[in-house]
């Protein structure tokens, strides 16, 4: 299958803002279907609750002035080295007192709590994979850069082959969609809450445009914690790295990643790093740490 590019100027800007409105309203509709304890991954994006339920890449290897040797721990807590990957203490700059990400576009970017992405960055080869969705045709969600929208793909191809129902949900949501999705959750749950669910506005993972939340039919489309447990959650949890993805949010991780287990959201990394997060059962944050 092959992605359709949907080219995105002054009309994803358009897009977005204009959405906002309707997706408030289909925001509202999908969360009567969600279990009342678990948020869409709009908020972390989408995340675990009732919250809103929204629902540039370069090559896999890094400039060498980019690599480096990082040192993390597998579950033996041996030491084991990784080369050629950017470490984050590498890819990332002091500005105004935050920290801001300078390898936004590549794959092996981390965006986190403590690391920003800059507010008007937008990825470059936004395209709409080929897989079933939920979010209806021409929302900006239904974007991932190109790279990644192939991966998918394939990913939903053999998952389909082996019996599996995948559905998207949210994929790209650009800056000010996350500011949009954050104040509504810290309006309606208070901001504590809504920080361990939700991103703030360039901490979220979706700006990349290589995530991508899933669920299933047997959830009606809702991202819970459930999805771990279906057929489906547990086929993505040990298929996905052969497809370059990971689950990113590990449950027992959430004091490193800084947010809850999200079974339904998967991150692109290529399939080399993805297969190395994988068997290490580690975070992005512990494989690309210094």
């Amino acid at each position: 299958m092959t992605a359709r590019n949907l080219f995105i100027v002054t009309g994803l800007s358009l897009a977005l803002v204009a959405g906002c409105s309707s997706d408030e309203q289909s925001a509202k509709n999908q969360n009567q279907a969600e279990d009342k304890t678990e948020q869409p991954d709009e908020s972390k994006e989408e995340n675990n609750a009732t919250y809103e339920n929204e629902s540039a890449t370069e090559s896999d290897q890094p400039n060498e002035d980019e690599s480096s040797t990082s040192e993390y721990k597998n579950e033996n807590g041996q030491s084991e080295n990784q080369n050629a990957y950017p470490a984050m203490g590498e890819t990332v700059a002091e500005e105004n007192g935050k920290k801001i990400v300078t390898n936004p576009d590549s794959i092996y970017v981390v965006a986190n709590k403590e690391r920003n992405l800059p507010a008007d960055f937008v990825p470059e080869n936004l395209v709409e994979p080929d897989v079933p969705f939920y979010a209806n045709e021409g929302d900006p969600k239904r974007l991932m850069v190109e790279e990644a929208a192939k991966a998918l793909e394939e990913m939903f191809d053999a998952a389909n082959k082996d019996g599996m129902q995948l559905k998207a949900v949210s994929g790209y949501r650009s800056y000010e969609r996350q500011e949009a999705i954050f104040a509504y959750n810290a309006d309606r749950y208070g901001a504590e809450k809504a920080n361990r669910v939700s991103a703030h506005a360039g901490q979220s993972e979706h700006q990349t445009g290589l995530t991508m939340d899933i669920s299933a039919p047997s959830l009606g489309g809702s991202l819970s914690e459930k999805f771990g447990s279906t057929p489906e959650g547990e086929w993505v949890a040990e298929n996905a790295y052969m497809y370059g993805f990971v689950v990113r949010y590990l449950k027992g991780k959430e004091e490193i990643t800084g947010y809850q287990y999200e079974p339904w959201h998967v991150r692109y990394v290529g399939k080399e790093a993805a297969k190395e997060i994988h068997e290490a059962g580690i975070t992005l944050e512990e494989f690309f740490a210094k």
